[in-house]
């Protein structure tokens, strides 16, 4: 068992999206899509300000993988599994306009990008983790992060990269620690921290990661 942490600096609900009981990692941070495996846990941590909160030492999100599948099955399973998953841009439900399901393989081998929360230049790093990863088993809380124990603080990225062999020591103790918090599995505890409500038209807007936040590890 791994745990991959990172810095989510942009908690939109659409990576990772956590609606209706499905945690999926489906866009952005490409490297950890491309290497992260069943039985792995993957946790967002906060910034140190986002929209004028210190959410450093914090967990926004953490979710143990259970499958691994490629984006073009992704593609191909959504419409049939998960509909909500496929952006649906003026939807007044939230969960369906930060669908992350962007990406319609064509049998040509030709990839479309949908209308959704990434944009043009977003594509190729997309593309590139050619993976989604998917839970049942995962605990999100947005803009009601909890503080991180002090003894699992280690875990906290001190870049832009993502951490994995260098949580080796926390692993165990941070899957007893989430999985003892007494927060229900499976379930949203709070909105993402950049959208102010379900009616926000803010969740529209694009929320990839900028071309230099590359998924460098952290040693």
């Amino acid at each position: 068992m791994r745990l991959f942490t990172y810095i989510l600096r942009y908690d939109t609900g659409s990576a990772p999206n956590p609606f209706q009981g499905i945690c999926t990692l489906a866009i952005c941070k490409p490297r950890i899509r491309r290497v992260a495996e069943p039985g792995d846990w993957v946790a967002g941590v906060g910034s140190v300000n986002v929209r004028g909160r210190d959410f450093s030492g914090h967990l926004i999100y953490a979710m143990k993988v259970e499958e691994r599948i490629s984006l073009e099955d992704y593609d191909r399973r959504a419409e049939r599994d998960w509909p909500h998953r496929i952006p649906k841009y003026n939807s007044p439900d939230l969960s369906e306009r930060l669908g992350d399901c962007i990406y319609s393989f064509q049998d040509g081998g030709e990839v479309f990008q949908r209308k959704g929360v990434h944009k043009e230049e977003n594509i190729a790093r997309d593309l590139s983790g050619e993976n989604v990863l998917i839970s049942r088993r995962f605990y999100y809380f947005g803009r009601e992060a909890i503080l991180i124990p002090a003894d699992l603080r280690g875990i906290c990225p001190t870049t832009q990269g993502h951490r994995s062999s260098a949580n080796n020591p926390y692993a165990i103790r941070f899957e007893e620690w989430i999985t003892r918090s007494g927060y229900e599995v499976g379930n949203v505890h709070g909105w993402p921290a950049l959208i102010a409500g379900p009616g926000c038209p803010s969740c529209l807007l694009a929320s990839g990661e900028s071309a230099s936040d590359e998924d460098i590890e952290e040693s």
